[in-house]
């Protein structure tokens, strides 16, 4: 065999490894693992909050960095995420960080199919197994509507604006089912489409600084309610 034909070999068993190693870590579990690790144990007067979610909360801090900087707002999102993979790592990465407080945003993915098709049952299923933990272990939670989609540019003609509508009528019911604080993000930046308007995120799904700017008042809002909860 030629060097040329073994650097092709080496090539191709590399990539495949990493294919493999990838898929073994369907959750993304490594992706906080470090961070995790270093981050000590709240203090004993700290009002620790985990936002968990997928990449409008991940994009947050990136566009968004002044409102986590100064605050114990601790920022879990991963881009692409699905509510099955959020459930997975929900014990490290939420749980385990000892927060007062956990603000979920999820959702958008799985309607998006990103880890392939889901029924809003499936959905609401994840989310409610995630507060179900979350309340176990004395961590108020406070579940966030999903933002309005009109369309997924990755994935185009799937109409998920319904869905989104249905999903968080559950949201809000089950919030108050279960004596939840219910976040409504979808009402105060909706367009007449019940999309996202391009002057809130540029793609329809992400929003800009300008829709962050929304958020930030209506989740520390919902933040400061959850904190006065009595979790039983």
């Amino acid at each position: 065999m030629t060097l040329v034909s073994n650097k092709w070999l080496l090539g191709v068993v590399i990539c495949l490894s990493t294919q493999f190693a990838n898929a073994q870590d369907w959750p993304n579990l490594k992706r906080f693992q470090e961070e995790n690790a270093k981050l000590a144990a709240p203090a004993a007067n700290e009002k620790r909050v985990v936002f968990m979610g997928n990449s409008i909360t991940e994009g947050w801090k990136n566009t968004s960095p002044e409102f986590f900087n100064g605050r114990p707002y601790i920022n879990r999102g991963i881009s692409g995420q699905t509510t099955p993979q959020m459930l997975i790592r929900f014990h490290q990465d939420v749980v385990n960080l000892k927060p007062k407080v956990v603000v979920m945003l999820c959702g958008i993915n799985d309607i998006a199919g990103n880890s392939g098709p889901s029924t809003l049952e499936m959905i609401e299923d994840n989310i409610a197994a995630m507060a179900e933990i979350a309340k176990a272990n004395k961590i108020s939670v406070v579940l966030s509507s999903v933002l309005p989609a009109f369309d997924f540019p990755w994935k185009p003609g799937l109409e998920p604006a319904n869905k989104v509508i249905a999903l968080n009528q559950w949201i809000k019911e089950y919030a108050a089912a279960h004596k939840l604080v219910y976040l409504d993000y979808f009402s105060a930046m909706k367009d007449e489409r019940n999309g996202l308007p391009k002057s809130l995120a540029g793609d329809g799904i992400h929003p800009n600084k300008a829709g962050y700017a929304i958020m930030e008042p209506l989740v520390e809002k919902a933040i400061a309610l959850a904190m006065k909860k009595k979790i039983k």
